[in-house]
């Protein structure tokens, strides 16, 4: 399953990726954590002694992963003609989670037991000249021709406010987290999501997030209201692992805390894969960007690179 991560600057949502990840790989589930924010801070939420680098960003190698993903699809000519909703086709190439294959091998590193792959950030050639979308592309092509199975979990911490809805990225998931504190900033990104995902039929489930009583609960239900998953309370043990300094065990989390976490994971669990939902979803925006830009950037006519017979899915990786 695919799960995002998103809500205003500061809601906590770096945070509770990383708390989410770690829960689900201490519980023996296959976990992927991806840094889909170009504010890079999942890696020091996952581990706060986390020191540099050992797998490069997927966006610095977007043609090579361009290359590998277009495999032998005939409507693909070459990574130049390849955009980043390009829906995967007959030929080629779909991904298992951590599966022995070039794109997992070069981008993902453990940090704080978690397998991370990170977006990357903004380098001195992209100033002034370049879009953080531009990034967020990889991520997109990764998610397109990901089949993830039963029991394996894909968590990206995404960008700040409502930006994803920028690209089709929101459209990868099977689940949002939207992540909001009890104030009317902290649910002014709600209604920006809930409005845009009511269009395409995307889930979003809201976690209340540094709740210091009754009247902050209250608070998040008047204005989310069935929306209201479950939430967490200030968390001395989350400030002390900001700080560097908190026992690695999670079972020292708060009692309310590991509950919200349990509730988030039996969300995740209870929604159905939807394959054809998420490919039709894919082709649209597709669609959308060919026709807008992209046709005229690249001088092709990409609505051509939809394979009409084709939908990723287990069943495409016979």
């Amino acid at each position: 399953m695919r799960v995002a991560f998103v809500g205003k600057g500061g809601s906590g949502k770096t945070t509770l990726s990383a708390l989410f990840s770690r829960r689900l790989a201490r519980s023996g589930a296959q976990v992927l954590a991806i840094d889909g924010d170009i504010n890079q801070h999942l890696a020091e939420a996952l581990a706060p002694d986390a020191d540099g680098s050992d797998a490069p960003p997927l966006g610095a190698r977007l043609t090579e992963l361009k290359d590998f993903l277009r495999g032998t699809n005939p409507r693909i000519p070459s990574a130049e003609a390849m955009i980043k909703t390009t829906p995967p086709g007959h030929g080629s190439r779909l991904l298992r989670l951590l599966g022995d294959d070039e794109v997992h091998a070069r981008h993902v590193r453990r940090v704080g037991g978690v397998p991370l792959m990170v977006t990357g950030e903004f380098d001195e050639s992209d100033l002034g000249v370049a879009c953080y979308h531009s990034k967020l592309g990889a991520v997109e092509l990764y998610l397109g021709h990901l089949v993830d199975g039963p029991g394996e979990y894909v968590v990206v911490d995404m960008t700040a406010g409502a930006d994803a809805f920028a690209s089709g990225l929101f459209a990868r998931f099977d689940l949002t987290f939207l992540v909001a504190e009890p104030t009317l900033r902290g649910v002014s990104v709600y209604r920006q999501y809930r409005d845009h995902a009511r269009e395409f039929g995307i889930r979003i489930a809201v976690i209340g997030n540094k709740v210091t009583g009754e009247d902050d609960l209250l608070f998040l239900k008047e204005h989310v209201g069935d929306d209201l998953l479950t939430h967490l309370v200030h968390s001395p043990w989350v400030r002390s692992a900001e700080q560097g300094r908190a026992e690695a065990d999670l079972e020292a989390l708060e009692p309310q805390n590991r509950s919200a976490l349990t509730m988030m994971r039996e969300a995740v669990d209870a929604r159905p894969k939807d394959w054809p939902a998420l490919h039709r979803h894919a082709v649209d925006f597709h669609i959308r960007n060919a026709r807008a830009w992209a046709d005229a950037a690249t001088g092709r006519n990409l609505v051509g690179q939809v394979d009409p017979d084709f939908v990723p899915g287990p069943a495409a990786l016979n």
